[in-house]
């Protein structure tokens, strides 16, 4: 699957931990345009796995999408955004900032999410927060199409994920209204 990006669009990567979110940013976006919430989180605690951090390193990693977007710079969110008010506030501060918003969805078999995440050295995420975020998003996925993204990519094997590739177009500054809806690419249904 050829993922088309635009050049100074929003990219919000969505999938539970373990679904390969990072390794998907480092294959594909050079490191300085990959805004981690692990990152950020690290910045604000010294520590990507301090929960308690959390408030401030997303309150990081908006001010730092917002800049990069000002400056028409292709901005990827490496976050789980499982939940449809994660994606919101990034398709808002997109939207303000007059660029397209691109979602690449890592929807994988939870078995695979488990064993990643189970393997990781570093730190791994309990198991039945995995599930939670699975279910999130599977119950989003029918409605990505509706929240506002120029264009919606679901990855949902590792078969796709290893072949998809991402080229890069013009860039695409957004007026007021950012068109219809957006064109859904996904090697199964979505329903």
């Amino acid at each position: 699957m050829s993922i088309d990006i635009p050049q100074d669009a929003l990219v919000v990567l969505i999938g539970p931990a373990g679904s390969g979110k990072s390794t998907f940013a480092r294959e594909h976006f050079r490191s300085t345009e990959v805004v981690s919430s692990d990152a950020c989180r690290a910045l604000v605690a010294d520590d990507e796995n301090a929960q308690d951090a959390t408030a401030d390193a997303f309150a990081l990693l908006h001010f730092i999408v917002r800049r990069r977007l000002r400056a028409g710079r292709l901005t990827v969110v490496d976050a789980t955004n499982v939940k449809p008010q994660s994606r919101a506030v990034l398709l808002t501060i997109a939207r303000r900032q007059r660029r397209p918003a691109v979602a690449v969805v890592l929807n994988l078999p939870e078995a695979v999410y488990r064993s990643r995440n189970g393997s990781r050295a570093d730190r791994s995420v309990p198991a039945d927060s995995v599930s939670f975020q699975r279910d999130l998003l599977v119950r989003s996925l029918p409605l990505l199409d509706k929240e506002g993204f120029a264009g919606v990519h679901v990855l949902d094997s590792e078969q796709t994920v290893a072949a998809a590739s991402v080229r890069r177009t013009p860039g695409s500054e957004l007026g007021s209204d950012p068109g219809q809806g957006p064109a859904i690419q996904t090697s199964l249904p979505l329903g």
